[in-house]
């Protein structure tokens, strides 16, 4: 960083260092700074950003998911008719929807704020350096201040990987920053990466009206899913005249001066060459883990990512790691979060939990949505369960038909023997919030039975949840 060595001044206040210093404010870094806070820990939290939020915050999770929320709206005024309602000339103001994802993130950056305040943890901004022994340096414009603490979370996030060669710039060549600040929808889009990134913005912007092509080098889209949820999704991504190649490489990326022209090579080997007014490149995100100091400690790193034990230890006594730097766990706002949880009760002398990897949530809000847990089919036959699958679709569902979102299925992968759930997998109408319940019956221990007997409301999306536990054994009613 560019901040020149002014001053020198201490981190001790009377003579006695903080409990906690957490660097980076992302919900893992925030969650965690105001827990230390609840549990009477003197905590300080650095962050080098003039906003509170980290990646999730103020260029991730949230404003997506606003720019998704607006997508549903409009295409309700875009079809209304079927609805028996007629719209005229329905328009869609793009600065008036980028300038109210901006007033969403604001306010919860500035509601941030407001929490650290109230758990008495105090801001610290500039950008961090550990230094070993408990000392953290913080450089800012006006100097350098040396902090100190007892305990220290590395909370530092990730940020967008850029393919060799190429830099993103505001106007063509785009990441998750870039294409948040355009101020119109772009007559066409070829996003390169079909991971939940990639594929949310296919589905934000086709639905605003952009031509979009996905080329995705893997096999499938959305890999890290069960595999007929990818299948499912490419094929309703097809349905809405979204383009989607995977098993494709994308090269000779060039900008033209009005746009992007690349070749694509498809899994044949054909090769064909593209052209668009944007390129959106979400290819994955890298760890920030250079340049903070971890070669003055112990901390041991696994292809840039921090390894830690249970506890979200690392080998440097009193660091611990969070989130979207730690090696193992996926880089999701939630995990962050429960890292962090766990982190603070170890330091502070409190019972915690640690992540089961089999209860994680995954969540991608594209229409239809996902929503997902534990095991894969193909990964609970790989570890030798003997597997038995029940699949309902939301096509016999009622509320689903209501909606006018009845594409997609719920799919529940079981233990044969013991009726155990080893994994749900979720594609259609609000699947990212159907998820919750199969996480909360799998952390309780529930089998495919007890799910069969709990009583869903009618007429409910959640209620498929129900017949898919039926379908277990060939009991649902509806289908």
């Amino acid at each position: 960083m560019p901040y020149p060595a002014i001053s020198h001044s201490s981190g001790r206040i009377g003579g006695v260092p903080y409990d906690l210093i957490v660097i980076g404010s992302g919900p893992g870094g925030y969650s965690a700074a105001i827990r230390a806070g609840q549990y009477g820990l003197k905590t300080a939290l650095v962050e080098k950003q003039a906003k509170l939020g980290g990646t999730c915050l103020l260029v991730g999770c949230i404003p997506t998911k606003s720019l998704l929320h607006t997508a549903d709206v409009w295409e309700h005024f875009v079809h209304a008719d079927a609805e028996g309602i007629h719209v005229e000339n329905p328009r869609l103001d793009y600065p008036k929807v980028k300038e109210r994802k901006d007033g969403i993130v604001d306010k919860h950056s500035k509601g941030v704020e407001m929490l650290l305040k109230r758990a008495k943890v105090e801001r610290v901004a500039g950008y961090a350096t550990l230094k070993g022994g408990g000392k953290v340096e913080v450089r800012t414009e006006a100097g350098v201040q040396t902090l100190e603490a007892k305990n220290i979370i590395i909370a530092t996030g990730s940020e967008a990987r850029m393919i060799p060669g190429l830099e993103p710039d505001p106007e063509f060549i785009l990441t998750n920053v870039e294409i948040l600040n355009l101020t119109a929808v772009p007559k066409s889009l070829i996003i390169i990466g079909a991971g939940a990134v990639g594929v949310e913005f296919a589905s934000i912007f086709k639905r605003f009206g952009a031509d979009v092509t996905v080329i995705e080098m893997l096999p499938r889209v959305v890999p890290v899913e069960d595999e007929d949820i990818s299948k499912e999704l490419e094929r309703l991504f097809k349905k809405q005249k979204i383009r989607v190649e995977t098993g494709a490489r994308a090269e000779n990326i060039e900008k033209t001066g009005s746009g992007v022209k690349l070749t694509m090579t498809t899994k044949d080997g054909k090769q064909e060459q593209l052209q668009a007014e944007k390129l959106l490149v979400a290819v994955g995100r890298k760890p920030n883990t250079d340049k903070i100091g971890l070669e003055n400690t112990q901390v041991q790193l696994d292809r840039g990512f921090i390894k830690v034990d249970s506890h979200q230890q690392t080998d440097e006594p009193g660091v611990y790691a969070i989130g979207d730097v730690v090696a193992g766990t996926p880089q999701l706002a939630h995990v962050a979060t429960r890292e962090g949880m766990i982190a603070v009760a170890h330091m502070a002398g409190k019972p915690a939990q640690p992540i089961n990897r089999n209860r994680i949530p995954g969540a991608t809000y594209t229409q239809p949505g996902i929503g997902s847990v534990g095991l894969t089919e193909a990964q609970a036959r790989a570890q030798g369960f003997k597997v038995k699958v029940g699949r309902f679709p939301f096509a016999g569902d009622s509320r689903a038909t209501i909606l006018g979102h009845h594409e997609g299925f719920i799919k529940v992968v079981a233990d044969e023997t013991y009726g155990e759930i080893l994994g749900v997998h979720i594609i259609g109408p609000e699947g990212f919030e159907l998820i919750a319940e199969a996480v909360a019956a799998m952390e309780a221990e529930a089998t495919v039975e007890v799910m069969m007997q709990t009583i869903h409301a009618h007429p409910t999306l959640y209620e498929a949840l129900g017949e898919a536990f039926n379908a277990v054994y060939g009991l649902s009613i509806n289908a």
